[in-house]
């Protein structure tokens, strides 16, 4: 390539200049709907079927409507037919459709429900469209010329009223979105006739909370409610409903949030049930017909089946959020608002459609108040007029002679011109000069109106109440507020049923469930390992792992992973996030912390630790300093209340002691009681559980105070409990 031909360009110029057009095409021509509530591709079908005189007329063929469209919308007749479906009755997207439909349109709430071939279903304009298109042919709103210049279309639909907040509407244009719930029709009217009465009145006392074709439950919070109203942006949620069949053990769900789908709720819940942690469920199927929307859940008997939904609610779109972002376009331009800014925006935009409706009908009315005048002047006296036609010799001298015999205009004089033979009675004359003195009032009534914006108020108010009462229903999604929920922690999720914990010296550790351990021949080991500790609690336990670099590792038993006996198990290593040459030295659980930790140390010192000391608010999974590191530790043990221990000193002296004679310390890494009296080179080489040491007469080693010397070993109980040579430490 020759660089000469290269030419240096700013890249931000580029941008400005190519891209720049196309994203502010996308977010004012298609993406973003503008205060009539539609979007351009709404409004270009609409129209088109308005103007095939469906609105009135029977149903036709959807490939009719969507070949007529194409001379507005030149985007493909796929594109057309997808937004007449969402527009349509069938196919439940809207609390208020524009367009009556025959055949198969699909749900809103299926995603495999797909809707028929556009030759196969039949349309027309709802009943609804009629306040759409109400005087739209009395230049309320501006025409443009479509993208060839051979039709023309409106810029904005005369809605007469807010169908910005009645349709929902979502969209996403280049570098922004838009995304508005739906409203009740009644509870929208009675809002905005509240707000043109005084604009400071509190909107949420007619305005309860958005509604949804899929009704369900909106769980009410005032808070996000308040963001939304003010703002226009916020979130809220909403959960499904559902019945209980308690003789066949079903549960039926038949509404579900706007934003999700059938199949996503029965793909979620299977996801789950496959995982383990719905084990309440023995099936679930998609029973929706033309009743309406249900899925089956078959329980098991003994299932409870609150507990089963807040399961489900918890975890599956059962309830689903939907976020609110109330971008519209106004005048070219996107604007985030609140419901008043909106509502304020759609009062002027009605306002200046009823004074150009006005201003129309008072041209009009204007006009034939001229003809009338005119023939009132001819009535006075009408057989010169009759004189005059019938002397004039030239057909296109009637009207001149007209004009200057009476003295009026070119216009009168056609309109006399072209009065029939059979009129010219004193009835018909009559009747025409009455008509005249209705015109002039209303013409009055008309240049009121055009002065007086509380007049237009008065006439808005009354549509919206003509609206609410013809077309108005009841809300489909019921308010609950959050408060009254009953909150359930995740933990009450779990299931809960008996386990046994192993950890073997290499570090390895198993979580089985009792029915499993008890169908199992024997544990497999790596080889050269052995189990050091077991232990017996249930799934909802935590779970705390002591290691010898002096942490303390923290798991909920329920998350950590269930294994048979016939495997090596889990490396703890890799399960907590060890240190290289770090190894667990002991395993205790508990639910509520309640208890005593006991560390015996080499120096004779013993440390008695509460449980407390070990809990944390948040699910921390790593404590440092878990105990104290002065004395090298030969003992560990968890005690749910005081009891006693021996204490074993060289192999040749013991005393036992209660645990009770130590004071509770909350400090994890407390040093410990000097128990044992030590002589210089001595050291404590074991402690032991006093159920664990055999001998006729324990209570001959029974110390009552601490610090104490001991007794000597007598023969017997060294060769009963191995105490031979010194043993080797932890």
């Amino acid at each position: 390539m020759d660089n000469k031909n290269l030419i240096e360009q700013n890249i931000t110029d580029t941008l400005e200049l190519n891209y720049m057009p196309y994203a502010m095409s996308v977010i004012i021509s298609r993406a973003i709907p503008e205060i009539d509530g539609f979007k351009p591709a709404h409004r270009k079908l609409l129209y088109t079927m308005f103007k095939m005189g469906l609105l009135n007329g029977p149903r036709t063929k959807s490939t009719n409507v969507v070949g007529q469209t194409m001379k507005l919308n030149p985007h493909g007749d796929a594109a057309i037919y997808e937004t007449l479906v969402r527009l349509t009755r069938g196919n439940d997207a809207l609390l208020h459709p524009f367009i009556d439909s025959k055949g198969n349109f699909g749900k809103q709430y299926s995603k495999n429900m797909a809707y028929a071939a556009s030759r196969y279903t039949e349309v027309k304009l709802d009943s609804i469209c009629s306040e759409i298109f109400k005087n739209i042919d009395k230049n309320t709103v501006d025409f443009i010329d479509n993208y060839d210049g051979e039709m023309k279309e409106p810029v904005l639909l005369p809605t007469t009223f807010p169908n910005i907040l009645a349709t929902p509407n979502q969209g996403i244009a280049v570098s922004m979105a838009s995304s508005i719930c739906s409203f009740n029709l009644k509870e929208i009217c009675a809002a905005t006739t509240a707000f043109i009465k005084n604009e400071n009145t509190d909107i949420k006392k007619y305005l309860k909370a958005p509604d949804f074709t899929t009704g369900g439950e909106l769980i009410y919070d005032e808070d996000e409610i308040d963001k939304i109203y003010n703002t226009g942006r916020g979130s809220f949620k909403v959960r499904g409903k559902y019945r209980f069949d308690k003789k066949n053990s079903i549960v039926e769900i038949y509404e579900i949030p706007y934003t999700t789908s059938v199949e996503a709720i029965i793909d979620k819940v299977i996801s789950l049930v496959k995982a383990g942690k719905l084990k309440e469920i023995n099936d679930i199927r998609d029973e929706t017909d033309l009743d309406g929307l249900k899925i089956a859940i078959d329980i098991k008997k003994n299932a409870d089946v609150d507990m089963l939904m807040h399961k489900i609610s918890s975890m599956t779109p059962f309830t689903d959020s939907f976020s609110a972002n109330f971008n519209i376009l106004v005048n070219g331009s996107p604007k985030t608002m609140g419901i008043k800014g909106i509502l304020k925006q759609w009062l002027g935009f009605r306002t200046e459609c009823i004074k150009r409706q006005t201003a129309y009908d008072l041209d009009m009315k204007a006009d034939k108040l001229h003809l009338l005048e005119g023939l009132e002047k001819i009535i006075i006296d009408i057989d010169k007029a009759i004189k005059i036609i019938r002397q004039t010799p030239e057909e296109r001298l009637v009207v001149p002679n007209l004009m200057e015999g009476f003295g009026i205009d070119e216009v009168q004089a056609e309109y006399i011109a072209e009065i029939k033979l059979r009129n010219i009675n004193k009835e018909f004359l009559f009747k025409r000069i009455e008509e005249k003195h209705k015109l002039m009032e209303e013409i009055k009534r008309l240049n009121d109106i055009l002065k007086s914006d509380e007049l237009v108020k008065d006439i808005i108010i009354a549509e919206l109440k003509e609206v609410s009462k013809k077309y108005g229903k009841a809300r489909k999604t019921d308010i609950i507020f959050h408060n009254e929920i009953p909150q359930i922690s995740q933990e009450q999720f779990i299931e809960d049923y008996p386990i046994k914990l192993f950890l073997t010296r290499h570090n390895y550790f198993k979580k089985i469930t009792l029915a499993s351990l008890r169908s199992a021949s024997e544990h497999k080991l790596k080889q050269e390992d052995e189990i050091i500790q077991e232990l017996e609690t249930s799934n909802k336990t935590d779970i705390l792992f002591f290691s010898d670099k002096f942490n303390v590792y923290k798991a909920k038993a329920y998350e950590l992973n269930e294994c048979k006996a016939s495997s090596i198990g889990d490396y703890l290593n890799n399960l907590l996030e060890l240190e290289a040459d770090e190894s667990i030295i002991y395993i205790c659980a508990t639910v509520d912390y309640s208890g005593y930790m006991i560390f015996g140390f080499e120096n004779g010192k013993i440390a008695k630790v509460s449980m407390q000391a070990y809990y944390t608010k948040v699910n921390r999974k790593r404590l440092v300093n878990a105990y104290s590191s002065k004395s090298r530790l030969i003992f560990i043990s968890f005690i749910k209340e005081d009891c006693d221990f021996i204490v074993i000193r060289d192999n040749d002296k013991a005393m036992m002691f209660n645990t009770a004679l130590l004071n509770e310390k909350i400090t994890k890494s407390f040093g410990g009681v000097q128990v044992f009296a030590l002589k210089k080179n001595s050291s404590v080489t074991k402690i032991i559980a006093k159920q664990d040491f055999l001998s006729d007469d324990e209570q001959y080693y029974r110390s009552d105070k601490i610090p104490s010397a001991g007794h000597f070993i007598n023969e017997d109980d060294k060769i009963k409990n191995g105490i031979a040579q010194k043993t080797k430490l932890l």
